[in-house]
């Protein structure tokens, strides 16, 4: 199962029976609206808080994604889930409701991938049959905790980005219909100093680069063979500065099949700055618009690259740079 130094290969193939996307009102204004599986008028969401609002996103995508793939909560083995709030509360108050037994993850916004490559191995080796991966973000809840809360006012530069409000699932399987999970490549941590919280962008684009190097390496593929490579919410500061990367390693990435998720969201006069972020970025984009591509047969071949900044408010406090970190999964038709 191990190819090269840090990827996996699936043998079984694991299958992505069904997913799911749960968005808020700003991603109902967007450019994929029509992916999504819920869409919310309300970003409080009926509830008394941001946090709780978050969390009732990540059960509805959860149970969304169990019910299109015609099971019950009792048919998962697993949980796999992550998100931005201290100590993953979001993720473990959802799988307090699910009743499934839970693994808890922590990747940052690389959190949607690094989910979905060990659902797919866990089902490859056996030890699970059906196992859920998802993660969530949502723009009052990390806002207040990572930057500035909403009501405060703050400007903020043209290099920030706006966290999404949304919950991704997928329910992975040893056999079904679906795209097939090919194979994952984990990252490592790369730290180039940067510490600016509202550049998340030009902080992670390096960590995606080593990640898909890595993968290329791995793999022994190229460009080539992908019809789309998406990483996870780098923004349009962070891709280009990617792409210029890549291109000084001898990697040439064409516009048409290299992507983003934050780019790809939101409209161009929405007031997005560089573009989306948060764990439901990659996660809903993934889950809900580029998977009803593949099963529309438009995509045959896809790579996932998810990348997280994963500092805190103790280490921004105590004037840390910002470690990154990209994880890539390759899902095919």
């Amino acid at each position: 199962m191990v190819q090269g130094h840090q990827s996996w290969i699936f043998e079984s193939r694991p299958v992505i029976i069904a997913s799911s996307a749960v968005g808020g009102p700003f991603e109902a204004q967007g450019a994929l609206a029509d992916d999504f599986d819920i869409l919310h008028d309300d970003i409080w969401l009926g509830q008394p808080s941001f946090e709780k609002a978050e969390k009732k996103l990540l059960e509805q995508a959860c149970e969304k994604a169990i019910a299109k793939a015609g099971k019950k909560k009792e048919d998962v083995q697993f949980f796999l889930s992550g998100d931005l709030m201290n100590q993953i509360i979001s993720s473990s108050f959802a799988a307090r409701t699910l009743g499934i037994p839970f693994l808890g993850l922590f990747g940052a916004c690389s959190s949607a991938m690094e989910g979905l490559a060990l659902a797919a191995l866990l089902v490859n080796s056996g030890a699970g049959e059906y196992v859920l991966a998802a993660t969530s973000s949502h723009n009052g809840s990390v806002e207040k905790q990572f930057r500035y809360p909403t009501e405060y006012g703050a400007q903020k530069p043209p290099t920030a980005q706006w966290t999404v409000t949304g919950a991704g699932a997928a329910l992975v399987a040893k056999h079904g219909d679906g795209p097939k999970i090919m194979s994952a490549t984990i990252g490592r941590v790369v730290d180039m100093g940067l510490s600016d919280p509202f550049n998340m962008g030009a902080a992670m684009a390096p960590a995606a680069v080593d990640t898909i190097q890595a993968h290329f390496r791995d793999l022994q593929v190229d460009t080539s063979y992908y019809d789309l490579i998406a990483t996870g919410d780098l923004g349009r500061v962070g891709h280009q500065i990617a792409a210029d990367l890549l291109e000084k390693h001898g990697i040439s990435m064409q516009s048409d099949t290299f992507t983003d998720c934050g780019i790809l969201i939101y409209k161009e006069e929405q007031p997005v700055m560089a573009g989306g972020s948060g764990c439901g970025c990659s996660a809903v984009v993934t889950y809900g618009h580029i998977l009803n591509r593949m099963r529309k047969g438009e995509l045959k071949k896809i790579l996932v690259v998810a990348t997280g900044a994963l500092l805190s408010p103790l280490s921004y406090q105590q004037k840390e740079s910002i470690p990154c970190i990209a994880h890539a999964v390759a899902i095919e038709a």
